[in-house]
């Protein structure tokens, strides 16, 4: 009898949890520069003020950035950011094969509606999980020392501890499930083009003091009569650059490191 051959053993959930969490984190540090320009794009306008620095573009941005605030600021909120993909995309990712044969039992073929069904859930428990910290990478990107202005927050647990006991835990998931589902389905069926001004809108939401804006609605009748139907594409082009080129790397990264595991398993199988 022919044993199954190296291509036909599947991975283990912990395999993919594992590559799809350490994938995520590289492909988050190679693009993190891209989101901080996106953020800093969608919030410009918010400050009415002489002094405020403008910027200009996906390379205009980063580099007012790295001259005026130095070239760290670029990767400020990026502990955040590696933490919201450990426990963001290594669930998201990692389960979604298990449980869409969770949704498909008892049938030799994934349907359409089982599919779906694993990606909505795997994506609301990974949303609900990781918000906090989508929470507080935006407000660490957003802030700057500039023109005598205290920074909120002096870095990632500082800035949970903040938002926890001035805004309570519900703080921490400000940007609700709603807002995120809205962009993901607009982004799955339309591209970046229709998701912008949702995503524009969380930024501006999840940056927002308390108080500033009553609701996720409210926030975004603000832009539009304060700034026009524009401002809601603001970071468009980095937004756009840094989702295409973070899932090139991440599925890059995700499959070697797959690949790798598994075959390092079997290797210290074979050893025993």
């Amino acid at each position: 009898m022919v044993g199954l051959t190296a291509s036909d053993v599947p991975p283990t959930m912990a395999v993919k949890i594992f590559s799809a969490g350490v994938a995520a984190c590289v492909a988050d540090v190679i693009t993190f520069p891209l989101d901080t320009a996106k953020v800093r794009l969608q919030i410009q306008g918010e400050c009415q003020t002489s002094s405020a620095i403008k910027y200009k573009g996906v390379l205009g941005t980063i580099t007012t950035l790295a001259k005026t605030e130095g070239p760290l600021k670029l990767y400020s909120g990026l502990p955040a950011g590696l933490q919201r993909q450990i426990s963001f995309a290594s669930l998201r990712i990692g389960l979604y094969d298990t449980v869409q044969e969770f949704f498909s039992t008892g049938k030799e073929t994934a349907s359409l509606g089982s599919k779906i069904s694993a990606g909505l859930t795997t994506g609301g428990v990974a949303v609900f999980i990781g918000q906090p910290t989508e929470v507080v990478k935006v407000r660490l990107q957003a802030q700057s020392h500039l023109h005598g202005l205290k920074p909120r927050y002096t870095g990632t647990y500082n800035a949970y501890r903040i938002i926890a006991t001035t805004e309570g835990l519900t703080g921490l998931w400000k940007d609700d499930l709603r807002c995120h589902f809205v962009s993901a389905l607009i982004a799955g069926l339309c591209t970046t083009v229709l998701s912008s001004p949702v995503d524009v809108v969380k930024t501006r939401f999840v940056n927002s003091p308390p108080g500033q804006y009553t609701s996720v609605p409210n926030c975004a009748m603000t832009m539009l009569t304060k700034e026009g139907p524009l401002a809601f594409f603001k970071g468009f082009v980095p937004s756009f650059l840094r989702l295409g080129s973070w899932n090139v790397i991440m599925f890059v990264c995700f499959e070697q490191l797959k690949r790798e595991l598994m075959k390092s398993g079997r290797t210290m199988d074979c050893a025993t």
